[in-house]
């Protein structure tokens, strides 16, 4: 099954800037965007529906990593997805050179973290997304144990753009 993200143009700027905004004390933000999925007899598709930002106070100090939340962020996005019916997916960026995918920390804590969501909405999938200032990357979880890559992002604005993933063991994207 073939797995396609779409969003319009300016709910990814939305994401992005918001995502770019300095922190206190943490190197990078975090947030949770809201996907309602459709799923046909070989595509999945994964529709941007809201964006939700962690609030400044939802940071745990940790020098280890870009940024850690704590409970409480969790707690938002969980009940976010409990009460709306929707999926979940944790969106952070890297801004920096180099081919865009998760470090092998992100990896590490997604599995940690995201099976939660399909306790609060099961019905819907849930994920990761890593962003820089023109590309998209992720993994969706189409059950607690079942992940794929996000094969296509799809932007829609005054242009459509489409990124497709060429390897599997990374992710390189072509606009």
């Amino acid at each position: 099954m073939k797995t396609l993200f779409r969003a319009t143009a300016d709910f990814m700027a939305h994401v992005r800037r918001d995502l770019e905004r300095p922190h206190a004390f943490a190197h990078e933000r975090v947030g949770f965007i809201a996907v309602r999925a459709a799923a046909g007899h070989e595509h999945l598709v994964l529709l941007a529906e809201r964006y939700y930002s962690v609030d400044d106070q939802d940071y745990v100090p940790d020098p280890t990593v870009g940024a850690l939340i704590g409970q409480e962020a969790l707690r938002k996005a969980l009940e976010i997805a409990l009460l709306k019916s929707v999926g979940m997916f944790h969106v952070h960026a890297h801004f920096f050179p180099g081919r865009l995918w998760f470090s092998p920390i992100d990896l590490r804590e997604q599995t940690q973290f995201v099976p939660d969501f399909f306790s609060a909405c099961g019905n819907m999938p849930h994920g990761a997304l890593v962003l820089n200032h023109t590309d998209a990357a992720g993994r969706v979880w189409l059950s607690r144990t079942r992940i794929a890559t996000i094969d296509e992002f799809n932007t829609v604005g005054t242009n459509v753009t489409v990124e497709r993933a060429l390897s599997s063991s990374g992710v390189d994207f072509y606009a």
